[in-house]
């Protein structure tokens, strides 16, 4: 049921107005001056707001300037006087959405009603259905592996439960895009999607973001605020790195996984939790349960679905598809041509460990697009401690069983160094783990120029 705060002076005309919309099946909101209007749009969070233009203690228009500086997506109809064409023309520029002069008719009132809320539905669709489609590029998971098969296999299976999930992996392994993949499989889906990172929101404040508070709950709380639970009614709250979160939060958010309720800030009003939650951290949460600095029912109320998300280097044969999504989606961003990548540079990526996992693979291929030469990618343009990282690994190399010349394999790096150095011996000396002596013997001994 739509609210709407009726914000005028005279008492007849707020009676006439609310009751003719009460009969349409509004909630009606009074107020008799400006300052009231304004405190009754914080408190109340009305979907459109009639206001007339004079009224005691804070204009109509300077109410209007407020309320837009606060909100400018809500919906505001101003009551001017009949011919006042310059204070209705003030009042949209200002933001309102249309305007009826005293004396009015009462059916062209409630035609300029429906179509500012239809307006306003309108608005909150298109920002829905770019948020979904944000959401859909944001959930492509990439991988081949049997690993990842995996965990797209476990996402299927618990998407559409009311199941609290816990996803678990190092940073940059796409915690954050399972959690979008579950919430967009579920029945859910059409509902909020409420994303929170716990880490970055200062101690003191994130209560009050979770849960929200009331009016005078503390110094500075001059309005009700709206938590993202209460935000989350029906869809979704992403909890990302949950394991940030302080103890005595921990027990309010043990609370709603159990009870299925929680309270405001300095409020006493129980407010039901109808959310699915979906937790993940890169942190050793059993680690922490021992050191006492994570509840340990807690954990075992987030871990009812545990998805454990496998670091980039335990699926080395999805590099290559990883690679060529990624140089896709640069070079269409950057609007480039074509580019591809050599074979000697995605060996040297399919060798190192990526300890940032897949955004640090993302922004190696960021990087090498922009500096890609005649639209090709080359193992000279990576990063000097990705290939150095690549070659200094133990057992990358396998003797084949028929067996080696070793002179040969020396030779061949050395050529090798030379060239991802372009000839600069000092940087492929540096390449090789020796000294430039000691290259310069080899390219005399291999007769290399």
């Amino acid at each position: 049921m739509k609210k709407i705060l009726i914000a005028d002076d005279e008492k007849n005309m707020r009676w006439i107005l609310g009751k003719t919309l009460r009969d349409e099946g509004f909630t009606i909101v009074e107020a008799a001056d400006g300052q009231e209007a304004f405190e009754l749009f914080i408190d109340q969070e009305p979907d459109m707001i009639i206001l007339d233009y004079r009224m005691p203690e804070i204009d109509g228009l300077d109410v209007l300037k407020r309320i837009k500086m606060m909100d400018q997506r809500v919906p505001v109809i101003m009551i001017t006087a009949h011919g006042s064409t310059d204070a209705a023309v003030e009042a949209m520029k200002l933001g309102a959405i249309d305007y009826i002069s005293k004396p009015f008719d009462i059916e062209e009132l409630k035609i300029t009603i429906k179509k500012a809320l239809n307006i306003e539905e309108l608005n909150n669709t298109i920002d829905y259905l770019k948020t979904r489609v944000s959401e859909a590029y944001d959930t492509r998971i990439i991988g081949s592996s049997k690993k990842m098969q995996d965990v797209f296999d476990l996402i299927d299976k618990v998407a559409d439960t009311p199941a609290t999930v816990l996803i678990t992996g190092e940073s940059g392994t796409g915690k954050e895009l399972v959690a979008n993949a579950i919430h967009n499989k579920s029945s859910r889906k059409d509902k909020p999607y409420i994303k929170v990172n716990c880490g970055a929101i200062p101690e003191t404040l994130i209560e009050s973001e979770l849960f929200g508070y009331e009016k005078g709950a503390f110094t500075g709380a001059q309005s009700r605020k709206v938590g993202r639970f209460d935000r989350s009614q029906g869809g979704t709250l992403f909890l990302d790195e949950i394991g940030e979160l302080p103890l005595h939060l921990q027990v309010k958010i043990l609370r709603v996984l159990q009870e299925r309720e929680f309270e405001r800030v300095g409020g006493t009003e129980v407010i039901k939790a109808d959310v699915r939650v979906i937790a993940a951290t890169n942190r050793d949460l059993e680690k922490m349960v021992q050191e006492g600095t994570f509840r340990e029912d807690l954990l075992y109320r987030l871990k009812i679905i545990p998805i454990q998300i496998p670091a980039l280097r335990e699926r080395k044969e999805d590099i290559p598809q990883l690679v060529d999504y990624f140089i896709s989606k640069f070079v269409k961003e950057m609007n480039k041509e074509p580019v591809k990548m050599y074979e000697d540079a995605l060996n040297i990526l399919t060798n190192y460990d990526f300890p940032g996992n897949i955004r640090e693979l993302e922004n190696i291929i960021e990087r090498s697009v922009i500096l890609a030469s005649d639209g090709v990618i080359t193992a000279s343009i990576l990063p000097k401690e990705v290939v150095k990282g690549a070659y200094s690994k133990r057992d990358i190399f396998i003797l084949p069983s028929g067996g080696i010349s070793i002179e040969e394999v020396e030779e061949s790096f050395v050529r090798q160094a030379l060239d991802l150095a372009k000839g600069n011996q000092t940087q492929a000396a540096k390449l090789l783990g020796i000294s430039r002596h000691a290259l310069i013997y080899r390219l005399e001994k291999y007769k290399i120029q």
